[in-house]
């Protein structure tokens, strides 16, 4: 059981922002992005990609997400401030290890209420096929009025920011309720009028893709993107009422709630599919409405009360994750600002303590990313490669703060983390891996684009705040994402990998790689009196007594 410390840090206020978010909203927060439009294409993807092992994928999946999870259960305890898990990194390795993870922070969230987007758009073209193109090269992206009902959506989502983080919290937890509701609803349905066990070793057997099938599901069909979202609660810990007992309790209680209903949809989907639907192998499974997997479902198995539902659902689901979303890519703009990354107007709030041009800016974002990727698809494996990255700072903050900060309070202390920790990081790398090079390759373009605006924001001093680099301690880093993405391209995972690192001992590179680097990077963290001087200046002061 995890030792949790009675003493805990002195915490300020993020100017401007206002603490109002309790236990329930916090869980609300994260389970409000990982029950989005995730459960609505997942179980398909991860069938098609996987076959019946794709239960297998949901399993590892969750064993991975829970091990990060609790990693920055911790440090969001124990630093509890806005955009937390672009933040960690500052505080142990400086401005250059801490811009590169608020980057991908921020990368990764300013995706996802766009992939929401895209979601909501795919289920509507069913009925409604002047959303979506049908024929030709293009089939499967937007149109041009599928391109205007998208910014129409991601306005909206940006105007209920404008009326405050308690007035957020309050609808994101009513849509929260019902976006639980409808899959619990849809797994109970499916289990009482079609259970066809035998699905489970057909059309090639239960694993007709092998291992290989099982990763690749993890990172490309939506499984981990599925998942994501749990940070939510440690990005608004800035908000939070009682962020020190409440954090963990948020992160992992919504973990664990997700996981159970994303694999019990995966196995009620294998378990309702006519067999006809399988005739030419999972690879091809397909149906009528399968634009909207689940409710095209129902429909072919004559339950079209439940298909009505699930495509009212397919409105609110993607439109809660998204909004929360929206929340979380502005406030993680007003952590890079306090960091001196990027200008200064990130930070300004107005009376109701919103981030309004954070919230401008991440509406103009999100409408970009609908052009390099306008299908749901395209875009799951570059959010879930670029959110792994974030969550990959987790792990070596943790160790090179359990050694700068030895005797601060630690609210909730992780169990074994000097093991546990560089686990975290292999987990991490491996998902990044099995995401595969077709996509990291984007991603590391993604990643030089970042490091070009945040250059520009400094050499323009256009923040008052403009931070030393401390490059010494983040000279691991290049070396890291350079070498990440050398053995994508040498390995077997995604289009245009060269194929010289087979399955297996791809798994055993990534793990000797990462343990390379998590150690190098601990041997060069800040000193301790450094590091003490940045968690300081941004309102955290921890105390004895551990």
């Amino acid at each position: 059981m995890a030792s949790v410390s009675t003493a805990a840090p002195e915490v300020a206020e993020d100017h401007g922002l206002k603490r109002e978010v309790g236990i329930i909203g916090l869980i609300w927060a994260s389970e409000g992005s990982i029950i989005g439009s995730g459960w609505l294409f997942g179980a398909l993807f991860a069938a098609k990609a996987a076959g019946p092992a794709a239960v297998l994928s949901w399993i590892i999946a969750t064993i991975a997400v829970v091990v990060i999870a609790m990693v920055l259960s911790e440090l969001g305890a124990m630093y509890p401030v806005v955009g937390g898990t672009g933040r960690f990194p500052h505080y142990a390795y400086g401005s250059a290890a801490g811009a590169s993870f608020g980057w991908f922070s921020w990368l990764q969230a300013a995706a996802a209420a766009p992939i929401e987007v895209l979601a909501l758009m795919s289920y509507g073209s069913v009925h409604l096929p002047w959303l979506i193109q049908q024929t030709g090269a293009s089939k499967g992206q937007l149109t041009a009025a599928g391109y205007g009902i998208s910014v129409a959506f991601m306005a909206v989502f940006v105007g209920i920011n404008f009326f405050g983080i308690r007035w957020l919290a309050r609808t994101n937890s009513a849509a929260t309720w019902w976006k639980v509701a409808i899959p619990l609803l849809l797994i109970a349905v499916l289990l009482v009028t079609h259970f066809h066990t035998s699905n489970f070793s057909a059309a090639g057997g239960f694993a007709p893709y092998g291992a290989r099938g099982v990763l690749y599901a993890i990172s490309t069909a939506g499984v981990m993107f599925a998942l994501n979202g749990f940070e939510q609660a440690d990005q608004l810990a800035g908000e939070a009422k009682n962020p020190q007992r409440d954090i963990p309790r948020a992160i992992i209680g919504a973990v664990l709630i997700g996981a159970a209903i994303y694999l019990l949809l995966q196995i009620v989907f294998i378990l309702a599919l006519p067999k006809t639907t399988l005739a030419h192998g999972w690879a091809a499974l397909s149906f009528t409405g399968d634009a909207g997997p689940f409710a095209g479902l129902a429909t072919l198995l004559g339950l079209g009360w439940l298909a009505t539902i699930l495509y009212i659902d397919a409105i609110i689901s993607p439109s809660g994750s998204g909004l929360i979303y929206t929340t979380t890519t502005s406030r993680i703009s007003f952590g890079l600002s306090r960091n001196g990354y990027v200008p200064a107007i990130f930070e300004k709030t107005d009376q109701r303590g919103v981030p309004w041009f954070s919230l401008i800016f991440t509406f103009i974002a999100g409408l970009i990313f609908f052009l390099p990727f306008p299908s749901w698809h395209q875009l799951v494996g570059f959010i879930t490669s670029a959110s792994v990255l974030m969550y990959a700072g987790g792990p070596l903050a943790f160790g090179a703060l359990r050694k700068q900060q030895p005797r601060a309070a630690r609210p909730y202390r992780m169990p074994a983390g000097g093991f546990w920790s560089p686990v975290a990081f292999i987990i991490a790398n491996l998902i990044i891996y099995w995401s595969g090079w077709n996509v990291i390759w984007r991603l590391g373009a993604a990643i030089v684009l970042g490091y070009v605006l945040i250059g520009l924001s400094i050499a323009f001093k256009a923040n008052p705040n403009t931070p030393s680099l401390d490059w010494k301690s983040a000279q691991w880093l290049p070396a890291y994402l350079i070498g990440l993405g050398i053995i994508s391209w040498q390995g077997t995972f995604g289009t245009g990998a060269a194929g010289h690192l087979g399955l297996w001992w791809d798994i055993l590179v990534i793990a000797v790689f990462s343990l390379v680097i998590y150690y190098w990077a601990i041997a060069v963290r800040l000193p301790d009196a450094k590091a003490e001087e940045y968690i300081s200046h941004h309102h955290l002061r921890s105390q004895p007594g551990e």
